[in-house]
């Protein structure tokens, strides 16, 4: 896993390039949100338990099908595993928030993750609505709503995106 300033540099070091003007702006640009994000990532971590289930809860509240016999979450066992996944994805999105970097996204979730749900036959719709409604419930926790808070839900949105929710 890489953080910000370990892919800038290795970006700038395979070219041979010292660090530029542009660099340096990205690198103050992490520095300058570093407090914020530990304590984000913190009140995530007290909160993770509600937060999964509070959002587990407005999920299933909005597409009742899913736990409905033939949906996705039907059955205790789907149920459960439904929000561990989502577990999954608010701590791995809390490290990539301290990173600053979403390849622990990349390299710990997302790959393979499409193939796994497409030969479940889990439509990834419901799951990126998942992690949109965790993304809120983060935003209105922290009480901040900055990129870099947001970042991590936005990129596994975008990787998992689809239309059939």
């Amino acid at each position: 896993m890489q953080d910000a300033v370990t892919s800038l540099i290795g970006v700038y070091d395979a070219t041979g390039r010292y660090l530029d003007r542009d660099a340096i702006e990205q690198l103050n640009s992490y520095f300058a949100t570093g407090a914020a994000r530990l304590k984000a990532a913190s009140t995530i971590t007290a909160n993770a338990a509600s937060l999964v289930r509070q959002s587990g809860a407005q999920l299933f509240e909005e597409l009742p099908d899913l736990i409905r016999p033939g949906g996705n979450a039907y059955t205790t066992r789907r149920f459960a595993a439904c929000l561990r996944d989502m577990d999954y994805y608010l701590r791995y999105a809390t490290y990539a928030l301290v990173a600053g970097n979403s390849d622990v996204l990349d390299e710990r979730v997302l790959q393979g993750l499409r193939d796994t749900y497409s030969s479940l036959g889990v439509a990834t719709g419901s799951t990126v609505r998942g992690i949109q409604i965790m993304k809120a419930k983060v935003v209105e926790l922290v009480g901040e709503n900055g990129d870099w808070l947001t970042e991590p839900f936005d990129h596994m949105t975008r990787e998992l995106g689809e239309n059939n929710i």
